[in-house]
């Protein structure tokens, strides 16, 4: 059931300065949630849950009432419902309704080049700008730093938290591997929040890890480690630090 009043507006009592997750526990590990108006970095290597990790804050967003823009440089639209319903997060009403907007990015038979990439990024800019969402996610973000000069990306993170001043929650994923140290460091300080997404071997088996490195304004500490599995047809399930820990 659509959480939305007959004119499609945001229901009551929802909280002005946290973007949940829809999942309790998941927000009792980050800080209660994520704030709004607010520049998110989800940062990690291949396979380690940055892109689950978005699909349960979409459905958290959703679940509030917030309109959402996805930009997916790794899924179509209909990839990404699937996903969603493989994990019990059925998101289908909100996308017929147009509540959620999926735009795939990864154009086959595209030929960047860094004048195109640079000329993407600013009209992406100007998109969100525009747009009626009040949350944003871009998952993610490392096809165009195989063609774009990494000042150019900087310059977009910037562009992102110019954004978030006039009232935008934008969350960005990235592969660690994309960045050189000096510019990463230069992202992490630019974002309010920062996760960072690992996997560790543990009894023989592979889980994800969440690591909590900053929220601006967290009313609990950060510092955090999230250790969870994904479940076909439940979704994320937290693991106790204790059994994952390595």
């Amino acid at each position: 059931m659509l959480a939305r009043d007959s004119e499609g507006q945001q229901p009551a009592g929802v909280d002005r300065t946290i973007l949940s997750t829809g999942n309790t526990e998941l927000d009792k590990k980050i800080a209660d949630g994520l704030p709004l108006q607010s520049l998110s970095l989800i940062e990690g290597e291949n396979d380690t849950g940055k892109s689950v990790l978005t699909q349960q804050i979409v459905w958290g967003a959703l679940k509030q009432g917030f309109n959402v823009d996805l930009f997916s440089t790794e899924n179509t639209s209909k990839s990404f419902l699937s996903q969603m319903e493989s994990m019990s997060l059925d998101i289908s009403e909100y996308f017929a309704w147009g509540y959620l907007r999926v735009f795939p990015m990864h154009v086959v038979g595209f030929e960047w080049t860094p004048e195109k990439m640079q000329g993407t990024l600013e009209r992406m800019i100007s998109f969100i700008e525009r747009s009626r969402a009040e949350v944003i996610v871009i998952d993610s973000l490392t096809l165009f730093t195989e063609y774009a000069p990494q000042d150019t990306v900087l310059t977009f993170f910037t562009n992102c938290k110019n954004l978030v001043d006039h009232g935008k929650t934008i969350l960005i994923t990235l592969h660690t591997y994309a960045f050189v140290e000096d510019a990463l460091v230069r992202i992490r300080s630019i974002c309010d929040a920062h996760l960072f997404m690992k996997k560790a071997l543990v009894g023989g088996k592979y889980v994800m890890m969440l690591e909590v490195v900053k929220v601006r304004g967290a009313r609990k500490t950060t510092g955090n480690i999230v250790s969870f599995e994904v479940h076909p047809g439940y979704g994320i399930k937290i693991i106790p630090v204790s059994v994952a820990k390595v």
